[in-house]
């Protein structure tokens, strides 16, 4: 594998001034959903950035019709490298005294439990955003040693990482992204998690099941997936669903419960929420 390689390709970034940051929670939350990538937040500014080839017209102005009011400006980002981009803004993400997600570039965090370092490139799951970190933080309570794992749209591979260091067996990393996959596959070998199988996939694997299920996507896909989710579970397996937001609780638990899941509970981190189940 070339660990030099870096990603040079057009992107749309598109500037918005928001009027609240519950606006802004939905506007990532919306945007994610449409393939939009890497999104930046200061102030009542949000910025989203995402692939020229990626972009719909259609489905971005369906998304900005959901609000009364909201305002932005497109640029378009030519051979931009977003790699380096990422780069020099990505700075390292502490998750209580459990967790500290860092680049290699940065120095060791004390006083944690588990350090994951990662290339931090253009995937989703840092840490930074509030449905990694609330994963993060229900995984914080559950027992992993010589359990089976699915990690569900692993991202940049963070949660099937964690997972191996608190003791899995095994883990199955899949993601449909190319992009995800490779940054994954070099994380996971930055931290010697030889249990983990990644794989390209964009949806559940039914030849096997697992102990505990992770799947930090958003609500249509998780939703589209409930079946085959249900299906690579045993009785008692733990299910952590997150990628959607506080509004959507009430669907989310109607669909998990009428799919044979026991809902136990949910956390919240600003408008985002993550869900514990069980299958019954």
């Amino acid at each position: 594998m070339d660990h030099t390689k870096t990603t040079i390709v057009n992107y749309l970034q598109f500037d918005f001034e928001t009027e609240s940051a519950e606006q802004s929670e939905k506007l990532v939350a919306l945007l994610a959903e449409q393939g939009f990538e890497g999104f930046e937040e200061e102030g009542y500014s949000l910025s989203a950035f995402i692939q020229e080839h990626n972009f719909s017209q259609d489905e971005f102005t369906k998304v900005i019709d959901r609000f009364e009011r909201v305002k932005y400006t497109q640029t378009i980002l030519e051979n931009i490298n977003w790699n380096k981009q990422w780069e020099e803004n990505f700075s390292p993400v502490l998750v209580n005294d459990f967790v500290a997600v860092r680049a290699a570039f940065h120095a060791p965090v004390a006083a944690v439990k588990y350090e994951i370092i990662v290339t931090p490139k253009m995937s989703f799951g840092t840490g930074h955003h509030a449905t990694t970190y609330l994963m993060i933080l229900q995984m914080q309570g559950m027992d992993f040693v010589k359990k089976s794992v699915l990690d569900f749209g692993t991202g940049t591979g963070i949660l099937a990482i964690l997972a191996c260091k608190m003791g899995a067996l095994r883990v199955v990393a899949i993601d449909y992204d190319e992009w995800s996959i490779r940054n994954a596959t070099e994380n996971i070998e930055q931290n010697r998690c030889e249990s983990i199988l990644i794989e390209q996939s964009d949806s559940v694997p039914v030849n096997e099941k697992f102990n505990i299920i992770l799947a930090n996507i958003n609500l249509n896909v998780i939703i589209a997936n409930l079946s085959l989710i249900a299906a690579a579970s045993f009785p008692g397996t733990t299910i952590l669903l997150s990628g959607f937001l506080k509004e959507n609780e009430g669907k989310m638990v109607d669909a998990v419960t009428g799919r044979g899941f026991k809902y136990l509970l949910t956390m919240q981190r600003g408008d985002w929420i993550a869900l514990m189940v069980k299958k019954c």
